[in-house]
């Protein structure tokens, strides 16, 4: 068995007990959806087949969930993830001409992954952190009061880390 075959089956694994241990609670669909992505980064399709048996769910009303909240993914996120604020305080701050130009840099919109798989593009509706907007989050760190400088400083300094471990 290649090492690809076994990730596939550890993954399946993996999401199996996760299907298993919340499938009796009331209203499992969301609970599972959110632990598989937490687990895994996105929700592969592979999942689709073992929460339909699990829950007695079709694949079109599964897939109509994870479309229907942004927040699911149905493919692996880049090697970071960046969420820029929409929240009305962050665009208060000026997070729209921010949005703006983040999507020029990277050369994306929402929801989409730069060619060289380094950042996936995700709006997020309030980081909580208003009183510094406009804010984004790289990974699990949020980042304040971000103009277009700061951006382009951060995205830098994460790409030049990245050529350095190459």
């Amino acid at each position: 068995m290649n090492t690809k075959q076994k990730d596939r089956n550890q993954e399946e694994h993996v999401i199996q007990d996760i299907v298993h241990s919340l499938k009796d609670k009331e209203g499992a669909l969301l609970p599972i959806l959110h632990a598989i992505q937490d687990s895994q980064g996105y929700i592969p399709d592979a999942s689709i087949n073992i929460i339909t048996k699990a829950l007695a769910l079709t694949r079109a009303e599964i897939h109509g969930v994870i479309t229907f909240y942004h927040h699911f993914r149905t493919s692996p996120p880049a090697r970071h993830l960046l969420q820029v604020c929409r929240a009305e305080a962050c665009q208060a701050r000026g997070a729209r001409a921010l949005e703006d130009h983040v999507k020029s840099k990277l050369g994306v919109d929402y929801h989409q992954t730069t060619a060289d798989n380094e950042f996936t593009l995700e709006p997020v509706y309030c980081l909580g952190n208003c009183a510094c907007g406009p804010s984004i989050r790289i990974g699990d760190d949020i980042v304040g009061s971000v103009s277009t400088g700061k951006f382009d400083q951060l995205v830098d300094k994460l790409t030049r880390y990245v050529l350095e471990l190459k």
